[in-house]
């Protein structure tokens, strides 16, 4: 399975609970903040809804 490079560029401040849920259930918690995470489709399915906050990097 391939692993991809999630990075935080925007604040979590001002934005809907559950997408704060959602950074926090992928790691993140900083602008700049950087996870290493399997490619997975409920890792999938967790970027899609917040990639406006995030920076995708395939491994």
């Amino acid at each position: 399975m391939k692993k991809i490079k999630i990075t935080q560029i925007k604040s979590s401040i001002g934005r809907l609970p559950v997408h704060r849920a959602t950074l926090k259930g992928l790691g993140l918690r900083h602008i700049r903040d950087v996870v290493f995470r399997e490619n997975t489709s409920s890792i999938q399915g967790m970027i899609r809804k917040i990639s406006y906050l995030l920076r995708i990097e395939e491994i």
